[in-house]
């Protein structure tokens, strides 16, 4: 069987499968793994039969009521010692999820949280105050014109000093002799 299989695998790797084919593929997939659950349910039935059988004898109910009674204060305690374990159970459970939770905690705080790249996004300056600020505030300024003006101011200022160039060297002149005379 598996020989043909193994053929028709290497005859059919060049070709696509059918789609009537890949159906029934996977309904006979479905039909084996429904088969499985079957039998895998009627494993735990029996398992849980034998496990009552094992450890779970038939009652005697045969006798008077003080032997009745005494069968029913063992199985009591024997209820309220499985309640016992149970609850323990249970708060190791909670426990453990709990530390579970917390180390999930440390492992992304440990990963860090990846920020995304930045796009770049072109962007006015009156847009760029409105997201700052809000949508309520109307802020417009004209950048460009505050620029030009103090490019023209700086330009006045360096006309003076070529002006005044020569005074600089005379006073400099005068600094230097009144070092040299003392």
């Amino acid at each position: 069987m598996r020989v043909c299989n193994q053929q028709q695998f290497k005859m059919s790797e060049g070709k696509k499968m059918t789609s009537s084919r890949r159906h029934h593929l996977k309904s006979l997939i479905l039909q084996i793994a429904a088969n499985w659950l079957e039998q895998e349910a009627a494993d735990i039935a029996a398992a849980k039969e034998a496990y009552m059988a094992e450890n779970c004898p038939a009652p005697n109910l045969s006798g008077d009521q003080a032997a009745l009674m005494e069968i029913c204060k063992k199985l009591a305690q024997a209820a309220d010692k499985i309640d016992e374990e149970r609850y323990d159970a249970e708060a190791k459970v909670a426990k453990s999820d709990k530390e579970i939770a917390e180390l999930k905690l440390k492992v992304v705080e440990l990963a860090g949280v990846k920020k995304p790249a930045l796009k770049k996004v072109r962007m006015s300056a009156d847009a760029m105050l409105q997201a700052l600020l809000g949508g309520k505030h109307k802020v417009t300024m004209d950048l460009r014109a505050n620029l030009k003006q103090v490019k023209k101011e700086v330009k006045e200022e360096a006309t003076e000093a070529v002006g005044d160039w020569r005074k600089n060297i005379e006073d400099k002149a005068d600094r230097k002799k009144m070092f040299e005379t003392s």
